[in-house]
């Protein structure tokens, strides 16, 4: 195998806790081949999914992996966080031949995929004024509340993962204040993923309703976000409001915190169906409204990644 092959060539896998997506990625025409995606449920493991994807492929295996999976950081052995999986990069290389196996967090991922993204795999939502060579935030609401960051260093780009789910989180109104003082002795305290996530949504709606005496009837996120959108529920509209605004809120603090003035890019399942409401909802208002500091934000370019696979497009342009 030719040095050249080896940088050409590398298996790109996207792992998630439904469904698990591998391609084959040529760094020189950069373009993938052999896209495939796998659901979970139906495998006992990734490296069934790997073998398979393998015995699938037509031409010879690639030397170089890299792997984009929902997982706290750890060395070489990977737990997922939302299905019961793990495995080892030695063990995957030792199985399956490769030189070199790397994996990385999925917001990591994402935020490699960002230098990458075109016109058409990204919405403006606030155009700002980008900083040339700034640092880039990506951040996004799912079953939990993910973030990462993307900076040159001495000319390279390197993608650090974080915990903005993680961050504490504060009322802005009158109605988010009650709503605190009626969670908090439940919960102890309010993170943000606590109220900014997919559960988060549910979370707000369930006592929305509480506190108003209301009724109840949504059980989903997708549920209340489809009633919302169709402006088929007063309170469903309420709870999404809300969700937006502690959003913005939420992001303008993982901005601050990591001097990421280059651009804030919002990523995830749920936000590409819900732009419009987003952009007519307090989100940038609240994600501006930081004191001093108001400025400075209102300077940052905001975006949503539309793009249908930003986990395998940061793991095909990842360090291994």
């Amino acid at each position: 195998m030719t040095a050249d092959r080896l940088e050409r060539q590398r298996l790109v896998a996207d792992v998630g806790g439904t469904n698990t997506r591998l391609a084959l990625f040529d760094t020189q025409s950069q373009e993938f081949s052999d896209l495939r995606v796998y659901r979970n449920s139906e495998y006992s493991g990734l490296e069934e999914i790997m073998e398979s994807w393998l015995q699938d492929l037509t031409t010879r295996a690639p030397d170089a992996c890299c792997i984009a999976v929902a997982a706290p950081p750890s060395d070489d052995l990977v737990r997922m966080s939302n299905i019961n999986w793990a495995f080892s990069c030695r063990d995957l290389a030792d199985r399956f031949g490769f030189d070199r196996v790397n994996w990385l967090n999925d917001f990591q991922a994402n935020a490699y995929s960002l230098p990458y993204l075109q016109d058409a795999d990204r919405t403006v939502l606030h155009q700002g004024k980008a900083r040339a060579g700034g640092k880039l935030a990506v951040m996004g609401p799912g079953t939990g509340l993910g973030g990462a960051t993307l900076e040159q260093v001495k000319g390279q780009r390197i993608a650090t993962t974080c915990e903005p789910g993680h961050m504490g989180l504060a009322p802005g109104t009158t109605e988010e204040l009650k709503l605190f003082a009626q969670l908090l002795p439940r919960y102890g305290e309010l993170h943000a993923e606590r109220l900014v996530s997919g559960p988060g949504l549910l979370l707000l709606y369930q006592s929305l309703a509480e506190s108003s005496g209301q009724a109840a009837l949504a059980r989903t996120p997708d549920q209340i976000s489809r009633a919302a959108l169709r402006d088929q529920d007063h309170l469903s509209r309420e709870a999404l409001g809300m969700f937006c605004a502690l959003l913005g809120s939420a992001c303008g603090d993982f901005v601050l915190a990591n001097g990421a003035y280059g651009g804030l890019y919002l990523a995830g399942g749920i936000l590409p169906a819900m732009l419009d409401f987003l952009r007519q909802s307090t989100f940038h208002q609240r994600f501006c409204n930081k004191g001093a500091m108001h400025h400075h934000l209102q300077e940052v370019p905001v975006y949503a990644v539309t793009a249908s696979q930003p986990g395998l497009l940061g793991a095909a342009h990842a360090p291994l």
